[in-house]
């Protein structure tokens, strides 16, 4: 068996276009690992992860993210869906595990409810709420996995489960992204197809491919499913399978295109509906969400738990960390000071937020966005003096022999006084909305 393996992973660098994505895959799994481990942090690549980017364009539309979207749509309507053989965190990680598992050796048909799944994540995230899409979201169960939020592991079990019992079942049939994918990719300009009179069906293709997309009695290869991993390409030894455009052929008139006005009615209401229950979910769990303190550019907790992913890519890049992951009666990340305090001179968490839950700003931005407000306990201050030195704005001020005060209309809610104050009589509290304060101390 090892053998076998073995002279299967050979032949997957035989072919130049197969190594090339394989490459390409390897590249994408070091950077997300080095960016979700601290090492480094390579903005372009988490920026282009798929549902962060849909979200980011409908409510923090940026020029560059719109572009990206468009070089994405694009790659897929000319290649296929190249994202996820090579870009797709989750993906690489169940091609990781295909190396040690059984292939699924037959054609898999699809399977419609992946399209009623795909409907209502896009309509609930397009409504307001990402209640959903934290449960199916590729790249937010991969980030998840590094804070060992429950959700993120029960999904990554379930998806290795289905690994070595069905391959890639999870990005043909039920992963929303993949659907949508898979939907702008159907006819794609370039597929994988058969070579006229060349195949001999040996089924060696069949057993190499880990989606189950290729019928070989048909001589076929269902372009919707096809992760083009192009596998397949190596391990043909007659080279009969082919990556390139298809051949002009005249579709027949089906009368079933007749049906098409109703079906297109039914997705037309399924969708309203989806963002109409996306829209209901972000009003309740706002009502419930607690006032907890938040990263700069999240607004207000009603926006940021309904747009924040929980993919935990700014608790793992915050240098203070201070930025703490959901969990323990709280809904979403958030702010946790104890000892340490947000950095004046740092916005790293607005840097990689690839979401726009946390607003894109500029250090200057940053230090001027009021996060929370210090309050002294008098009874406990022992007028030492310590926050006055500390404070990054000069917003505490302290007369000789009194109390300190803070200046409300300066305070930004660091907690750099409350990190210093020895007897603990400093504390932040949350604002109900951030603001950005004047340029004026």
């Amino acid at each position: 068996m090892l053998l076998n393996r073995f002279k299967i992973k050979k032949l997957l660098f035989q072919h130049p276009l197969s190594t090339l994505r394989i490459c390409v895959a390897l590249i994408s799994t070091l950077l997300f690992l080095g960016a979700f481990t601290h090492i480094f942090y390579p903005i372009p690549f988490l920026n282009i992860q798929m549902t962060p980017l849909i979200q980011r364009v409908f409510i923090d539309f940026t020029g560059t993210a719109f572009i990206l979207l468009v070089c994405l749509i694009l790659i897929t309507v000319l290649l296929g869906r190249l994202y996820c053989s090579t870009l797709c965190p989750l993906g690489l990680y169940q091609e990781f595990l295909m190396f040690f598992s059984r292939h699924p050796n037959t054609l898999q048909k699809n399977q419609y409810g992946k399209y009623i799944i795909a409907l209502f994540f896009w309509g609930t995230l397009l409504g307001g709420s990402v209640f959903f899409v934290r449960f199916l979201d590729p790249y937010t169960i991969a980030g998840g996995i590094f804070e060992r939020l429950i959700p993120a592991l029960i999904a990554i079990t379930l998806i290795t489960v289905l690994v070595f019992w069905k391959g890639r079942f999870f990005c043909t049939q039920i992963c929303p992204v993949g659907t949508l994918l898979g939907l702008l990719s159907k006819y794609s300009m370039y597929r994988i197809r058969f070579r006229q009179n060349a195949c001999v069906s040996c089924g060696l293709c069949v057993k190499t491919c880990p989606a189950g997309c290729i019928d070989i009695s048909q001589q076929k290869v269902q372009n919707e499913t096809c992760l083009k991993c192009l596998k397949c390409l190596s391990v043909c030894p007659k080279k009969a399978l082919c990556y390139g455009r298809p051949v002009k052929q005249k579709i027949p008139f089906d009368t079933n295109r007749r049906r098409f006005l109703i079906q297109l009615s039914l997705i037309t209401t399924g969708f309203l509906f989806a963002c109409q229950s996306g829209k209901i979910l972000a009003q309740k769990t706002a009502e419930k969400a607690k006032s907890i303190l938040l990263p700069a550019g999240a607004v207000s907790i009603e926006r940021f738990q309904n747009k924040c992913l929980n993919c935990n890519l700014c608790v793992q890049n915050c240098p203070m960390k201070i930025i703490k992951a959901a969990g323990n009666g709280f809904p979403t990340v958030h702010l946790s000071y104890g000892k340490s305090f947000c950095d004046y001179d740092c916005h790293r968490c607005s840097e990689v937020c690839p979401a726009g839950a946390l607003k894109k700003m500029t250090l200057s931005e940053k230090q001027r966005t009021q996060i929370g407000l210090a309050v002294i306990d008098e009874t406990k201050c022992v007028k030492c003096g310590h926050c006055v030195r500390i404070c990054p704005r000069q917003a505490i001020t302290k007369e000789k022999r009194k109390v300190p005060v803070v200046h409300h209309e300066t305070c930004i809610g660091c907690g750099a006084c409350q990190s210093v104050c020895p007897v603990g009589a400093i504390r932040i509290v949350p604002v109900e909305r951030q603001k950005l304060l004047s340029r004026e101390e």
